[in-house]
């Protein structure tokens, strides 16, 4: 079987706009939730959210281009430029009838919807503005990034919600493995956060209420204060090259991608299954595809959305699909500082992931200060700071709505 290594990476965040930016935020614990600025919330019962800020999108595109794109393919695209750029890839270098791109999404342009029905019951229809479609359709990011590189083989958008970054890599790590390409960028983006988006979100009881005074303590996982997930944005995308293909044009190789799992509750459409039968399943299958043993996995880079419902749940699939060793692993929830990205979440999750191995530091869970001991989130959560020590092996998760769970599993090369 064909080998998978992660050869570049490129992240926009609540955090900072470069995956170095981000990777400081997270050594620092520093939390990227703040008031929201991109509407007006003050009427809102929820007024906190991880926006991006400052994002310079001349780097990356010119204005023309850019009014082609919603912002959520603006961050797919920025990602993907720097994903590319680390890589040592151009549109001249690359070979793009045996390159892919796979994008995951959630939503799509929340933000053009709320413009274009605005438009379109204060005006009428012909006021609609032309690009409304081509703007708000999901697969547009990962159409926009094969123009902008000249890819010609497969271009996929999968949607399933908060799994979506994570199983687009998934499918990713299939697609190099298989042959049918050598090369695929993969990855997840998402833009939210407008009144219509918080909105949505807020009558459905998911979003955190209670810290608009106190927003950079409002994402608290595992914590007995958590009170619901914090609407984050941004992208992160992954260039995953076949090892040889990698080894012979002399690339920087991050890590070897060494598995995938996914799985379904078949239970709730917005609750994960309590028993936890359904993640660890995932979980299961993702420690099977890398031919590794649970006692392998040195970190997890948990879903962790500071909800009720979902950290018990998933604390439990872990002790399921880890047995005693989950109690020796260390587990974070970098969602603690950069909120809930929700199609972006896995990729860029992803990205700190092997950022943790490459450098040798757990991530922490900010906000945990008293853990739900009584709900059963009893492990080693890395508390407030992270620490120092080395990773051979990590993983990281995610659990979607409807009941979409999907895992990946990162190792250290050391062939």
């Amino acid at each position: 079987m064909r080998r998978v290594v992660v050869t570049g990476m490129g992240a926009v965040t609540p955090l900072g706009n470069t995956l170095d930016d981000t990777w400081q935020g997270i050594k620092d614990g520093r939390s990227g939730i703040t008031n929201i600025s991109t509407f007006d919330a003050s009427e809102f019962k929820v007024q906190v959210a991880g926006e991006v800020k400052d994002f310079d999108s001349s780097k990356y595109f010119d204005r023309k281009e850019g009014r082609k794109m919603g912002r959520f393919t603006q961050f797919a695209v920025a990602s993907s430029v720097m994903a590319m750029d680390d890589a040592g890839f151009t549109k001249e270098n690359l070979d793009g009838k045996k390159a892919a791109v796979i994008v995951g999404n959630g939503i799509g342009g929340f933000e053009v919807y709320e413009q274009a029905f605005k438009k379109y019951f204060d005006a009428g229809a012909n006021r609609i503005p032309p690009m409304t479609v081509p703007k708000l359709i999901p697969n547009e990011a990962a159409a926009n990034i094969t123009m902008k590189y000249d890819i010609h083989g497969p271009s996929w958008t999968l949607v399933t919600a908060c799994s979506s970054g994570t199983d687009a890599l998934g499918c990713g790590l299939d697609m190099v493995r298989s042959g049918r390409a050598d090369v695929c960028l993969a990855g997840g983006a998402e833009s939210t956060i407008t009144g219509f988006g918080v909105g949505c979100f807020t009558v459905l009881q998911a979003l955190a209420a209670d810290f608009n005074q106190s927003p950079e303590q409002s994402s608290c996982p595992f914590d007995k204060k958590r009170c619901g997930f914090v609407m984050g944005e941004g992208g992160g995308m992954l260039v995953l090259e076949e090892y040889e293909h990698a080894k012979a044009r002399g690339a920087h190789i991050y890590a070897e991608f060494a598995g995938y799992g996914g799985s379904s509750d078949a239970y709730h459409l917005t609750s994960p299954d309590p028993t936890g039968n359904g993640g660890a399943l995932a979980m299961t299958k993702a420690l099977e595809d890398a031919n590794i043993n649970p006692e392998d996995v040195q970190y997890y880079n948990a879903h962790g959305t500071s909800t009720h419902i979902n950290d018990p749940a998933e604390t439990a699939m872990i002790k399921m699909a880890f047995g005693k060793h989950a109690y020796d692993m260390k587990i974070s929830s970098t969602k603690s500082m950069t909120g809930h990205m929700l199609g972006a979440a896995g990729a860029v999750e992803a990205c700190i992931t092997i950022k943790a191995i490459t450098e040798g530091f757990y991530p922490p869970t900010i906000n945990l200060n008293e853990p739900d001991i009584e709900a059963g989130c009893d492990l080693d959560y890395v508390p407030n700071k992270g620490v120092k020590g080395e990773i051979n092996c990590a993983a990281s998760g995610s659990l979607g709505f409807g009941g979409h769970n999907g895992v990946v599993v990162f190792k250290k090369v050391t062939d």
